[in-house]
């Protein structure tokens, strides 16, 4: 693997990551609007996941860890629930008030009939969060925070508090060109506390809980408002 040592580079890192990012925007993109629901099911998740694997494998870097051992639990816990308190609450305020105003709900889910709310619910957490954080917060955001670090004399927190920018615009992007509309756009804010929640427990399973309880929370408060 010749290219290994240019991909270890800050600058190598920076543009590999510019390309992959925009490559697999693209190719989910067009797996969204060519491919049978069932082949999107494993075809855009194992795309994000091999896109953020892969070059770390190549480049010889250390991919952030899962964080799935037992002593990392508490804080992922306390963190995770201590958002979700802040956040589900001013979420089904917002969306209570679009209601009343008699206002489209933005980002309205749509749970597949032939899919199933077991289903859908699986496929939220193992396959929807565990592979956009996988690939928007391990790949992108620690990609964007070592590149910072190591070719930049910016103050200390800095790299870390723009890459939770880059990761959250990347995020919110990769939305408005698969879904096809500029709402979509608003998934910016969630990407930012994503991002937060990854820089602050030092692993992907917070960002993978939240993105999942969130996804589903939104999912069951959109769907009572809307009822007649």
């Amino acid at each position: 693997m010749v290219w290994a040592p240019l991909l270890g580079r800050p600058m190598g890192v920076m543009i590999e990551t510019i390309l992959v990012t925009g490559g697999v925007l693209a190719l989910v993109r067009f797996l969204h609007a060519n491919s049978a629901p069932s082949l999107q099911w494993i075809a855009i998740p194992g795309v994000l996941v091999t896109a953020a694997l892969v070059p770390a494998w190549i480049g010889r870097r250390e991919f952030p860890r899962l964080g799935l051992d037992l002593d990392h639990g508490s804080l992922v816990a306390a963190t995770v629930g201590g958002v979700c308190l802040c956040v589900l609450p001013a979420v089904f305020l917002g969306l209570w008030v679009l209601t009343l105003l008699n206002l489209p709900v933005p980002l309205r889910p749509i749970v597949p009939e032939r899919q199933g709310w077991p289903a859908w619910l699986l496929y939220q957490f193992f396959y929807v969060a565990v592979a956009e954080e996988i690939f928007f917060r391990g790949y992108v955001q620690g990609n964007t925070t070592r590149w910072l670090q190591q070719s930049t004399r910016l103050p200390r927190l800095a790299p870390a508090c723009i890459a939770i920018f880059v990761s959250a615009g990347c995020f919110a992007l990769a939305h408005v060109v698969v879904q096809g509309q500029i709402t979509a756009a608003l998934t910016f804010v969630p990407g930012l506390i994503l991002a937060w929640l990854f820089l602050r427990t030092g692993s992907l399973l917070a960002p993978i809980l939240f993105h999942g309880v969130a996804n589903v929370s939104y999912a069951v408060i959109a769907m009572t408002l809307a009822r007649p």
